[in-house]
């Protein structure tokens, strides 16, 4: 890397978030969304240095493309596994926009030396064979008491309760 280049990023890292914005605009050509003074800096010396010693290869892109192509993305829920099977299961998707997996996922929790298991339904939960409206009416009738659903199944820790609470 040339001595300038090595210079003019040094000189960065004295620079504020708003002077480093203002760099962005003119090292890229348009104004940054970010304010962010870390990610507006680590942009910034990325392109200088791309400008100096060039970008990737084409052979390098070819190859990112045809990785990218190849991935293997999963689009639904995986099949449960045979009954019998030695694996367990557990959820098998991750969370939808309400923080809840995707019907069709299996949420376990270990609970007084036995596991329960409920799956997600589209509008509701099963448990043993029977529906509940909510993962609350199921701990219910898990524990007998009062419980969040989303905490006693793991699904959302103390913290976000306690962040929870802080924004009211």
């Amino acid at each position: 890397m040339s001595q300038n280049i090595h210079q003019r990023i040094e000189a960065m890292r004295d620079m504020t978030a708003k002077q480093l914005r203002e760099t962005y605009i003119e090292v890229f050509g348009e104004p940054s969304r970010s304010g962010n003074k870390a990610y507006l800096f680590k942009r910034i010396a990325w392109r200088l240095q791309s400008n100096v010693e060039g970008t990737l290869s084409e052979r390098a892109r070819r190859r990112a493309a045809e990785l990218a192509r190849d991935a293997d993305i999963r689009t639904t829920v995986p099949r449960h596994p045979a009954i019998g099977s030695s694996s367990t299961r557990r959820t098998v998707a991750g969370p939808v926009g309400n923080g809840l997996p995707m019907p069709g996922a299996i949420i376990t929790r270990e609970y007084k030396g036995r596991t329960i298991e409920v799956k997600v339904l589209p509008k509701g939960f099963e448990y043993l064979g029977e529906e509940y409206g909510s993962l609350t009416a199921v701990a219910k009738a898990v524990t007998g008491s009062h419980w969040s659903g989303n905490r006693f199944f793991g699904l959302t820790s103390k913290n976000d309760h306690a962040q929870k609470d802080d924004k009211k």
